[in-house]
C-alpha cells in the first residue's frame, strides 16, 4: 500500500453573517469562504497495526484522539471496517504551519487531508459528495476544506457553493501566537448578546440565504473585483471579540492605517488579515506591522488566496 504526502491549505473568511438559530443547536450561517496557500503537510503512511497514530513538529498539537486527523482517521475505520482489517492503521505526521486558534481551520484542514489520503491509500474512489458528506459529521468547516477556492457556505457552514476564484489577492495575516480564541465561546457571547436580531421562521432564512448569493461581494468576485471585495469584507463575530481582546482589536486598527484593499478578523479570530494585490504589496504591509507593533509574540505571514483544497504534494 502507498503512502501519500498531502499539502492542507488554511482558510479565512471573506464574510460571515450570522443568520439565527438551528434546531441542531449551531448557528444558522451564510459565509464565504476561501482557501489560501498557508498550509500545513500530512503525510500517511500504513502501519501494519491496528491503530492511528499522530505525529506533529508543533509540541502544542495534540496527538491523541482529540486531534481532528485523529478523528478523520477513526472515522474512516468505522465506515470501511472491512478495508481497515485488511490494511489495517495508519501514521499520520503533521508539519503544522497553519497556526492554531487563528480562526483558519487548520485542525479542519488536517482532517480534510486524512480523509482525501485514506481515500486514496485504501482505493476507495470515493466522490468529492462522499467525501465532504464525511467531513460533514467531523465538523462545519470540514467539507469546505476538501474542495476549497471560493465558495459560499450556508447551513452551519456545510452547504457549499463554488465562485469563481480570486487567487489573482494576496494576504497578510497577523496573530499574537499566545492568543487563541475559542469558537464556541464566540458563537455562544454572539447568541446571548445579539439573538434578538436572529431570524427564526423558515422564509425569512431562505430568504437571507439567498440574500448572500445575489450580495455585492459575490458579484464583487464574479468580476474580479479587488477593490470592491475588500470594501464588502464583513464578519459578525467582530462584534464580540474585539471588545473582548484588545489584542484582536488593536492589530485590526493598525491593519487598517496601512495601504490595503480592506481588513477584517477571520472566523472567531484571533488572525486579523489585509487584503492586497500583490506579493510586493504584501511585503510591505508585513514591513509596516512590524515597525509599528514590534512585539515578539506577533506572528506575521504573507500568503496568497489559493483556487484548492487538499491536494497532493509534489
Amino acid at each position: 500500500m502507498q503512502a501519500y504526502s498531502l499539502i492542507a491549505p488554511a482558510k479565512i473568511n471573506l464574510y460571515l453573517e450570522i443568520i439565527g438559530d438551528r434546531p441542531d443547536g449551531y448557528h444558522e450561517l451564510a459565509m464565504i469562504l476561501q482557501s489560501i496557500d498557508l498550509a500545513d503537510r500530512i503525510d500517511l503512511r500504513p502501519n501494519g497495526t491496528d491503530q492511528i497514530r499522530v505525529h506533529c513538529d508543533d509540541p502544542e498539537v495534540p496527538t491523541d484522539s482529540s486531534n481532528l486527523a485523529y478523528k478523520a482517521a477513526a472515522l474512516m475505520t468505522e465506515q470501511f471496517a472491512e478495508v481497515y482489517r485488511k490494511f489495517g492503521g495508519v501514521d499520520i505526521s503533521i508539519a503544522k504551519r497553519i497556526p492554531m486558534g487563528a480562526g483558519l481551520a487548520g485542525g479542519s484542514a488536517d482532517a480534510a487531508a486524512v480523509l482525501v489520503g485514506m481515500d486514496l491509500m485504501w482505493k476507495l474512489g470515493l466522490t468529492l459528495i462522499e467525501l465532504q458528506e464525511l467531513a460533514a459529521r467531523l465538523g462545519s468547516d470540514i467539507p469546505f476544506c476538501v474542495s476549497g477556492g471560493t465558495a459560499i457556505a450556508t447551513g452551519r457552514g456545510e452547504q457549499l457553493a463554488a465562485l469563481p476564484s480570486v487567487d489573482f489577492l494576496y494576504a497578510v495575516l497577523a496573530k499574537h501566537r499566545s492568543l487563541g480564541i475559542s469558537t464556541p465561546w464566540a458563537y455562544k457571547t454572539y447568541r446571548q448578546q445579539f439573538s434578538s436580531s436572529y431570524v427564526t421562521d423558515r422564509d425569512s432564512l431562505l430568504e437571507r440565504r439567498q440574500r448572500v448569493h445575489s450580495g455585492d461581494i459575490v458579484a464583487a468576485i464574479g468580476q474580479r473585483d479587488g477593490h470592491k471585495i475588500g470594501q464588502c469584507l464583513h464578519n459578525d463575530l467582530e462584534k464580540v471579540v474585539l471588545p473582548a481582546h484588545p489584542q484582536v482589536e488593536q492589530l485590526r486598527q493598525i491593519l487598517g492605517q496601512f495601504e490595503t484593499l480592506g481588513v477584517m478578523m477571520s472566523g472567531s479570530g484571533s488572525t486579523v488579515f489585509a487584503l492586497v494585490e500583490s506579493q510586493a504589496q504584501a511585503n510591505q504591509v508585513q514591513q509596516q506591522l512590524q515597525a509599528a507593533l514590534p512585539d515578539p509574540d506577533l506572528g506575521i505571514w504573507t500568503t496568497r488566496l489559493s483556487a484548492h483544497g487538499i491536494q497532493l504534494a509534489h
